[in-house]
Parts: C-alpha cells; structure tokens; sequence
C-alpha cells in the first residue's frame, strides 16, 4: 500500500511566547518488512532561528527546534510518501511464558529493540496488582503468549468504551482503567502495563491510522487519525507483533508508525519548553490518502 500522509499541528497562543524549545517527533520512519518512507518534509510556520534533525535511542526521527522572536501561533505541517508492506502474522509456535522469560534472559543486546526495556515500570507505566490480575485472565486461557496477547487485545476493546471526554493527555493509566473508558493512547498503556505485570515485553507505537468512511459517503479531508497501539515481544524466533486495542486487531496496511518507545513520553508529537503569559489553542488535522 502506499500513502500520501499530511499532519498539520496548529498552536494559538493567548499572548505572544518567545523563547522555546521543541522536539518533534512527527516522522514516519524506514522499517524493515513494514514500511519504506520514500520523501518526507517538514514545515514550520514562522520558522524557527535553529532547526536541526536527529534519531533518538528508540530510532525516532526527531526535529529540534528553537525560537527566538515572539509569535502568537505556530503551524507544523508534515507530509510524507509512505509504502506499507506489512500484513497480520499468523503465528502458530509462539513460546509460554517459562519460555518466554528463559529467552529474555538469554537476550544480550541492549539496542532499543531488546525486550529488557520493556519489562519494567516507565514514566506512564505502573504495573499494579488490579491490571496484572485482569491481564491474567488471557494467560489462564492459553500459555501461548502471542494467543495470550491476541485475547487480552480483544478483550480490551470488548471491556472498554472509547470515550474522548472521559481522559487527557495526561490521564494515569490507573485512571482509565478504573473509569473502563478512554481513548487509543489509554488502552494501548492499559496493554503494555498489563502484559509487563506477566512479564511478557510490551512498548508504545506512535503512528497514523487510515480510516475509511462508511459506504456512500464521502471522505472528510483532515479526517483521519495520530494513532496509538501496542508491540508484543512474543520469543526470539518470533520478535515483535503489533496489536491495536482500539480495534480489536494486528496492526496492519492501514497502520502507519512514527516511533516506538516504553510509552506514551517517548514518543510524544511535541515537547518543549517556551515564555508565556497564557494558555494556548490546539488543532489536529490529519490525511492518510491511498495513492493509486
């Protein structure tokens, strides 16, 4: 498949800011056997007195931005030719969880793409008793873990209603849990905390999601979707598997990633710092378009 991909990040600030400092994180990247990004670009509008690029450990690419002068808003706009290869994997000899946990132990590599780093609590993860023991209910059924991570997958979407009032940005995943509502960044960190409380590796994608308007209507520009889900390590022959908890299913053509990370914090859009005597305005537009 391969995609037109347009984001357009608009901030409106109360009062003039100056002074700040961003990292953007809003690339599709090059992954191997999933997709291929063939031109990206990025537009800043007013453009920033420094602007550099770099990757980050868990290989995001990362614009680095500094301003200077006052300005009382500020539009990124990120367009990207994509081609996705990927299809759902059908996995028939996944390890339990003995094995599992003996094949991470005999893991050496510490590169970002190791399971030890995601194993353990991390800035938006905590693994507490209450997630484990619903986490659990998927393991009791199989001790297959990619059968484990399949049922628990549905179960969230099943368990769970997609609610864009009921979380922020910021929502502790404890919180979701308990409110048994949110949105795709809540039940991916719902996810990974708990298939880490079992001890199976769990991180955070990032990405773009194409959604496809009901039959004979028409597809609203800016319509589509930042999106998040979840990888699986799922034993050294295997690797990893992404799930979308969101929909009840694998990560597949219609999943674009940004980056990975632990959670949430590793990959967020923007993050930063500037002066302000204010609040601020945000607006989210995004095109995921099949190109033919």
């Amino acid at each position: 498949m391969l995609y037109d991909v347009k984001l357009k990040l608009s901030y409106t600030y109360d009062a003039p800011v100056s002074g700040g400092r961003h990292l953007v994180r809003v690339f599709p990247v090059s992954l191997p056997n999933i997709q291929r990004v063939i031109a990206s670009s990025l537009h800043l509008e007013p453009g920033p007195a420094e602007n550099s690029e770099f990757a980050d450990f868990f290989g995001s690419r990362v614009a680095s931005l500094a301003y200077r002068s006052a300005h009382d808003a500020l539009e990124i706009a990120m367009t990207a030719r994509v081609e996705v290869f990927r299809t759902p994997m059908n996995v028939s000899n996944a390890p339990d969880s003995l094995t599992l946990a003996e094949q991470i132990a005999a893991t050496w590599d510490m590169g970002w793409r190791s399971p030890h780093h995601y194993l353990s609590t991390s800035p938006r993860i905590v693994l507490t008793a209450d997630i484990t023991q619903y986490a659990r209910q998927s393991l009791t059924a199989t001790s297959d873990v990619f059968a484990a991570a399949t049922d628990f997958c549905m179960r969230i979407h099943r368990d769970f209603a997609y609610d864009g009032e009921a979380t922020l940005v910021d929502t502790p995943v404890t919180e979701a849990f308990s409110l048994r509502r949110g949105v795709c960044q809540d039940f991916a960190h719902i996810m990974i905390a708990g298939l880490r409380g079992l001890g199976i590796p769990a991180g955070y994608v990032s990405g773009f999601l194409r959604t496809i308007p009901p039959e004979g209507q028409p597809r609203l520009e800016g319509a589509d979707a930042m999106h998040a889900w979840v990888k699986v390590w799922c034993g050294s022959q295997i690797g990893w598997v992404e799930f979308d908890p969101t929909n009840a299913m694998q990560a597949g053509p219609d999943h674009i990633v940004i980056g990975y990370g632990r959670d949430y914090s590793d990959v967020t859009p923007i993050v930063g710092i500037l002066r302000s005597a204010g609040g601020q305005d945000t607006t989210q537009a995004v095109d995921v378009i099949e190109v033919n």
